[in-house]
């Protein structure tokens, strides 16, 4: 008989809790038992089934799939936009003001941003982004940002909006993200501006970083930093399905190496994944495969993604 006189005590106390809304220390006065002793019997009325919390997502919202990407792969946060098709401008709409939201409730007094370059997925962020209630200290370019002068105007716009509105000082990585050689390469690695550049990617606590499928998107082919079809096949066969900032990776995560990191002014993936928060902002069915090595590889700690991409994500 004792037992149902505890669950008949745990009953009321979490009748009292949830039901009444009395705060635990009043229930312990009323009930004359001590407040480590109520917190105890909550949580022991969820295990004995007596309470159940049921959440219901608002509409537009995916708790659940955000939940279970986090659960599989490991990391600190999702989010899952809702897009209304898969299509590619729903998607960038959708995720570019969920990156935005992201940012200005999270942005923490003095943090170092880091972005990379030549992302569509960076620029509807910006464009959403409102300024947020604390001030970041500086907007690195984590990937060379020169090229072809019509499409180089998106990735200075890039870095330079997002400081503008984050309050910090921008830091241009005046260079073009892939050389024409390696022995190019080398001469701007010389470069007083390059090497200050490059010495403050330590200094970064959150980077925004795309995802990007194996097969470059419109605005990188355009930006003159695309590698050459014979390179491409070459990475491909080598296992690579995808890249951030040009570095390559494989299904299982694991980067890809090839010639062409000789001729890359940007940062790499190791360095990457030792950022406290860096978030992968992707979307889109042609990058699942991409956006789940990326998970694998641990190169992002958080990810902004729309509800076609996460269900995919979730169920494969």
């Amino acid at each position: 008989m004792a037992r149902i006189h505890d669950l008949r005590m745990i009953g009321r106390i979490a009748q009292l809790y949830f039901i009444e809304k009395e705060t635990q220390s009043a229930i312990s006065r009323r009930l004359n038992i001590s407040q480590a002793t109520i917190s105890r019997l909550l949580k022991r009325a969820q295990e004995e089934d007596i309470v159940r919390i049921t959440i219901n997502a608002p509409r537009g919202t995916f708790l659940d799939l955000e939940s279970a990407i986090r659960d599989r792969y490991g990391l600190a946060d999702v989010i899952v936009a809702e897009a209304g098709e898969p299509s590619e401008e729903s998607v960038l709409t959708a995720i570019g003001a969920a990156t935005a939201h992201f940012l200005e409730t999270s942005l923490q007094e003095g943090e170092v941003i880091g972005l990379s370059s030549w992302s569509a997925s960076l620029l509807r962020v910006v464009d959403s982004l409102h300024p947020p209630k604390t001030s970041a200290s500086r907007v690195i370019q984590l990937l060379g940002g020169t090229g072809n002068p019509s499409v180089e105007k998106h990735a200075t716009h890039l870095t330079l909006r997002m400081a503008q509105i984050t309050g910090a000082r921008p830091q241009l990585l005046a260079a073009p993200g892939l050389t024409r050689s390696p022995e190019a390469r080398a001469v701007l690695m010389e470069d007083a501006f390059v090497r200050e550049t490059l010495t403050q990617f330590s200094d970064v606590t959150l980077a925004l970083v795309g995802i990007g499928a194996l097969e470059p998107s419109q605005m990188l082919s355009d930006s003159g930093n695309r590698l050459t079809p014979q390179e491409l096949r070459e990475l491909g066969e080598a296992g690579a399905i995808g890249d951030m900032g040009l570095r390559f990776f494989d299904r299982t995560g694991r980067q890809v190496r090839s010639s062409c990191d000789d001729r890359i002014i940007g940062i790499d993936l190791p360095q990457m994944a030792t950022i406290p928060r860096s978030v992968g902002v992707a979307g889109g069915l042609r990058k699942v495969e991409a956006i789940r090595a990326a998970m694998l590889g641990g190169f992002i700690t958080h990810l902004v993604t729309d509800n076609h991409t996460a269900q995919a994500l979730a169920s494969s």
